[in-house]
């Protein structure tokens, strides 16, 4: 799947990334993308923000995001 762009704020984010790691994969019958930063992770909280993202912790670590209606972030079918 080919995805824009989804917000600058992310670049951070994945940049941030513990470990230098980064997993993804996705539920197409739920329409979200999983992006993981650290694998095995124990996520313990998390924040959705604007433009349906989730951002997800372990203690205060970002450790993954959940992008929610991820097909319709495409800008071309693969």
């Amino acid at each position: 799947m080919a995805l824009e762009l989804v917000d600058l704020k992310m670049i951070p984010l994945v940049q941030a990334a513990p470990e230098h790691y980064l997993w993804s994969s996705d539920d197409a019958e739920a329409e979200v993308l999983y992006i993981n930063f650290k694998k095995p992770s124990q996520t313990n909280d998390s924040e959705l923000i604007d433009d349906n993202i989730i951002i997800r912790y372990e203690g205060e670590t970002v450790i993954g995001l959940n992008i929610l209606h991820a097909s319709r972030r495409t800008s071309k079918k693969v």
